[in-house]
């Protein structure tokens, strides 16, 4: 929209320099902390880095990269994102699919949309939660971390929304050529649901990644923490290994503060890379089902 008076234009600018602010208060802090992870020990100790590093070195990230400890939750990271992804988009794509569907075509749908709704606002506690996976046995395994939240409530009504915006008549049509319902799904639901799924998708992603409470709880052993846990434990603590290294050139240009923040901005970057490939599909996306022509 093209606003032609004065009010509209105004309302235009006051709306890029609130938008350009948030997006500064946004990525400053990142900015700090690739700066500080960049800068000697010395200029980070005496707080001389701000936005650009200072007697720039890349000891803190070679250091980082030659600890076992941070290489091995970023591997349980990883298995868990493309586990936990694959079991979560499977399972929410199924259900939207059948929740989607009408109730003359499905008998009792209201009732199942509901009971899958109610676990949005009334859950067990954690006592019961914890309780349920270690009963499982579940407790230190890759499992714990995915199965628990398998089935995401939430993306399943941003999906059937979205699946009942669709026409009826491609749905129609493909019965009377004798497609069953798993052909439909997979050859007319899901290609026109790009957007959607790359929303949900990104969603998906981004919270296996960025979870780190279910770590410390469910995993009895540190060596089998993900990422986040593993950084939270980092953070809140004084990380010791520098102590233990007998490279002196490395213990003169790196410094705890330094280590923490080359830890922090790698556990950053594998979202930061994923989300251009998903760009183009997130607005489109995030308006999804909110329009029904």
């Amino acid at each position: 929209m093209v606003y032609t008076s004065f009010g509209g234009k105004l309302f235009t600018v006051a709306n890029y320099i609130l938008l350009i602010a948030l997006g500064l208060l946004c990525i400053l802090p990142l900015i700090h902390v690739g700066a500080v992870s960049f800068s000697s020990s010395t200029a980070a100790g005496a707080g001389n880095v701000n936005l650009w590093p200072v007697d720039f070195t890349w000891k803190s990230y070679q250091f980082v990269l030659q600890k076992k400890e941070f290489l091995r939750s970023m591997e349980v990271s990883l298995q868990r994102v493309l586990l936990g992804t694959a079991v979560n988009m499977s399972l929410t794509v199924m259900l939207g699919y059948a929740l989607s569907k009408e109730s003359r075509s499905f008998f009792g749908r209201t009732w199942y949309a509901w009971f899958f709704v109610l676990t949005i606002f009334i859950n067990g506690g954690f006592i019961p939660w914890y309780l349920v996976i270690k009963e499982a046995g579940l407790l230190n395994s890759l499992g714990a971390l995915v199965l628990p939240g398998a089935v995401p409530v939430f993306n399943v009504v941003l999906l059937l929304n979205f699946f009942r915006t669709l026409p009826k008549e491609l749905e129609e049509s493909a019965f009377v050529d004798g497609a069953g319902h798993w052909t439909i799904l997979w050859k007319i639901f899901i290609p026109l649901s790009l957007p959607a799924l790359a929303t949900i998708g990104l969603f998906t992603i981004v919270g296996h990644w960025n979870a780190w409470f279910d770590g410390l709880i469910l995993m009895n052993s540190p060596d089998k923490y993900p990422l986040q846990s593993y950084l939270q434990t980092v953070v809140i603590n004084r990380d010791l290994s520098l102590v233990n290294s007998t490279d002196i050139s490395m213990l003169a240009e790196v410094s705890d503060r330094t280590l923490k923040a080359a830890q922090t901005l790698l556990g950053a970057l594998p979202i930061l890379l994923v989300y251009p490939f998903l760009q183009k599909y997130f607005v489109k996306g995030m308006v999804m089902g909110s329009v029904k022509e």
